[in-house]
């Protein structure tokens, strides 16, 4: 069963290291420098340099991304898309379902195929993925039509302390984290979940540990060096470049007692610390997908196989549980029970959020130790629009190296909905 026509995923897909956007807190992040289209770009470039197609053949660019950082972020998957280096004619599109929207890159790109009102038959291929700075800036509201400081109207310096009354300033990355449908944070959203399923603080700790072991280990053990592009960045001009060959959030050593002194950072007597929640990075990833019929025509491999889609949608208030719902959908569509699948890349954005999902995943028989075996958001970030197609990566690449046949990719959505891909290894 399945998708009829099956479309895959191309070998060669390619993403980013993550970076934190903060160097111990303090110091700008080694991606700092990048926008969300360069990130994006990076990785687009890189993927097809790894896919031995003709760029001729791409008739159209897809990438997710939550939420503009910088001046350029207005044009997104069009920014990314000559970055990548494909051409003036190859069209492109952003899509945005916030946490989502690497996910849903995917899955737009399949129903444009699957559709055929919008797919070139001459160039048969789609660029997927999403690219994300969290960089995200200080907004200045009720300035406009005000001179700036002495330089022109709309650009130049600011003295905050001679800000008239009406006008104030606010930090886009937080005003984008608080949900004013469930009247709650997102991350209050996932300390809800933990009430309802009784997960104590220990259990957070306990699996905030074991994704950074997990990816620790991964890393370690050269997993993720399929996946990854190495970036080389200039951090400063009397220095030497630095590359960035790994998530940079991943720690080469933690502990369960230092874990256990963290305040909680939401809420009095909540579970959620800085251990146990996702950690904020910058990143991206691409990939290549296409007919399996076009892919064998051209002479191209295939990586893994999109088997089935679902998007689901669930209250506000517990917005992290939203994978549950869509992963039946995925599943139900794929024709595949929980069961079967071999490998699931659950996106942790908060501990108790994600330990509320596999508890009902393990109810569909999706096995608790096969979610995140590699890590996941807590030891390495979440991207915001590239999330869904880095876990798409790892989950394809991880597959083919295990010699494993399905693989889930799910996600919880800001403001109440999930995602989820079900991926059918080529190896």
């Amino acid at each position: 069963m399945g998708i009829d026509p099956s479309i895959v995923i191309l070998d060669g897909a390619r993403r980013t290291p993550r970076a934190d956007i903060l160097i111990k807190n303090q110091e700008p992040g080694l991606f700092s420098r990048f926008t969300a289209t360069q990130l994006g770009g990076m990785a687009i470039a890189a993927t097809l340099e790894n896919t031995p197609i003709d760029k001729d053949l791409i008739g159209h660019v897809i990438m997710g991304m939550a939420q503009h950082s910088h001046r350029d972020s207005i044009y997104g998957a069009q920014g990314m898309r000559w970055r990548g280096g494909l051409g003036n004619d190859v069209p492109a599109l952003t899509v945005a379902r916030i946490c989502g929207s690497g996910a849903e890159s995917i899955a737009v790109g399949c129903e444009m195929m699957l559709a055929g009102v919008r797919h070139d038959k001459k160039r048969p291929f789609m660029v997927c993925g999403g690219g994300e700075s969290m960089q995200y800036p200080f907004v200045l509201y009720n300035w406009r039509g005000r001179k700036v400081g002495e330089a022109v109207q709309k650009y130049g310096p600011i003295d905050a302390h001679a800000l008239p009354r009406g006008a104030h300033l606010q930090d886009s990355l937080l005003m984008g984290l608080y949900d004013p449908g469930a009247q709650m944070s997102m991350a209050n959203t996932a300390e809800e979940l933990g009430r309802r399923y009784k997960i104590t603080r220990d259990e957070a700790d306990r699996f905030g540990y074991r994704s950074n072991v997990n990816a620790k280990q991964a890393r370690d053990a050269g997993w993720f060096d399929e996946e990854i592009e190495p970036v080389t960045v200039q951090t400063d001009g009397a220095e030497e470049p630095v590359t960035v060959e790994y998530d940079t959030h991943i720690f080469d050593e933690i502990s369960l007692a230092k874990m256990a002194k963290l305040w909680p950072a939401f809420e009095a007597g909540g579970i959620i610390t800085a251990a146990n929640a996702s950690a904020v990075v910058d990143g991206a990833a691409a990939m290549v997908i296409g007919y399996e019929s076009d892919a064998e025509k051209h002479g191209l491999k295939p990586l893994a196989r999109v088997m089935g889609m679902g998007v689901a949608a669930c209250d506000p208030q517990i917005m992290g549980w939203g994978p549950v719902p869509a992963v039946e959908v995925a599943l139900e569509n794929a024709g595949i029970t929980g069961a079967e699948v071999d490998h699931c890349e659950l996106n942790e954005a908060f501990a108790p959020q994600a330990l509320a999902c596999i508890k009902d995943f393990a109810k569909m028989g999706i096995d608790p130790e096969r979610v995140n075996p590699m890590g996941n958001a807590i030891a390495m970030g979440h991207p915001l629009g590239a999330t869904g197609s880095v876990l798409t990566l790892t989950c394809a690449y991880a597959l083919r190296r295990k010699q494993q046949k399905y693989g889930v990719v799910t996600m919880c959505i800001g403001g109440g909905q999930g995602i989820a891909l079900v991926l059918e290894s080529l190896y």
